[in-house]
């Protein structure tokens, strides 16, 4: 039980964290794009 229960907190931390990785790293590469797109003008 208590194995059980540690496991679905480690995957549910690692999708935590995937999730807010990758969608700071789509924000942090959509204002670079944005950035440079304004650069450019």
């Amino acid at each position: 039980m208590d194995s059980g229960f540690f496991s679905h907190v480690v995957l549910w931390t690692i999708g935590a964290v995937t999730a807010i990785g990758g969608v700071a790293a789509i924000g942090a590469l959509f204002s670079m794009g944005r950035n440079a797109n304004y650069k450019k003008h």
